[in-house]
């Protein structure tokens, strides 16, 4: 049975310090159950470089660039884009595994914030994000792709991923409340895999048919693929006019900010929902 970290209701300060006290606590809580299991550990950091293995060197000897690019150093932004979504699935499976212990209801008779608890999973989930990004960054060295950008391109580019990274986290957390059993956790995540391949994250819009080039270009996860393409100065940046094309590093910001100010109050609401 996992054990709890000891949380308290009496943290100095504010309320808005309580609840980031025991947020940080539980955050703690998750990061340590997930090390105590290495196998998981390893299978999050083995899939990104499968991911590069596979579409960098099977389907990618398939696809040539407009402007003849090499393909490697144009789908590694996509692939780390590709990574941030789908660890969208690990937060909706570990929170419904939670719920279906009682871990989630164990929480709630102990005296602490009742915002720690979603904040500290969403906080956990970003830390673990970190170290599969780590992974595929240094993948990517490996087969031949460069950040080509200046350090603070580098820098803002790998902030991008995070931020929808975390925006993607509530959006699990919210659908790992509201399903009732672990096992629908792939009916609720089916929708991600067409949205990662609707997108430019392996081939440009402009080389779909029109209507899905535009589909593909409003897409919230090729805001971030353009934008970080654009910033690490890798090949592939869209020669396309349109709106969604000229203003990717805005999309980039805005959807995942858009994704917070919409599930993170959902989640905490239904949490409360659960609670009462």
């Amino acid at each position: 049975m996992t054990t709890l970290a000891p949380l308290t209701a009496t943290a100095p300060g504010s309320p808005s310090r309580w609840a980031l006290h025991d947020s940080l606590i539980v955050a703690r809580r998750y990061l340590t159950h997930f090390r105590q299991q290495p196998a998981r550990l390893v299978g999050n950091l083995l899939f990104p470089i499968v991911m590069v293995i596979m579409f960098g060197y099977v389907f990618g000897s398939a696809i040539t660039l407009p402007d003849g690019g090499n393909y490697r150093e144009f789908l590694m932004p996509g692939l780390f884009v590709m990574t941030m979504a789908l660890g969208m699935a690990q937060t909706v499976i570990s929170v419904t595994t939670d719920t279906a212990k009682g871990i989630t209801d164990r929480f709630r008779t102990i005296p602490m914030s009742g915002a720690a608890v979603v904040t500290g999973r969403s906080l956990a989930d970003l830390a673990a994000s970190v170290l599969e990004l780590i992974a595929l960054l240094a993948c990517g060295l490996l087969v031949g792709w460069r950040a080509n950008g200046t350090v603070w391109q580098t820098l803002a580019a790998i902030g991008l991923l995070l931020l929808l990274r975390y925006a993607l986290a509530w959006v699990g957390i919210y659908l790992g409340l509201a399903l009732p059993s672990p096992d629908l956790a792939s009916v609720a995540l089916a929708p991600i895999y067409p949205l990662t391949m609707i997108s430019n994250v392996f081939v440009l819009p402009t080389q779909m048919p029109a209507w899905l080039g535009v589909i593909a270009e409003w897409n919230p996860l090729s805001a971030t693929v353009t934008a970080t393409r654009e910033l690490f100065g890798n090949p592939g940046i869209t020669t396309s006019t349109s709106w969604a094309a000229e203003n990717a590093t805005l999309l980039a910001i805005g959807w995942p900010l858009i994704l917070i100010a919409v599930f993170l109050p959902l989640a905490a609401r239904r949490y409360r929902y659960l609670a009462a």
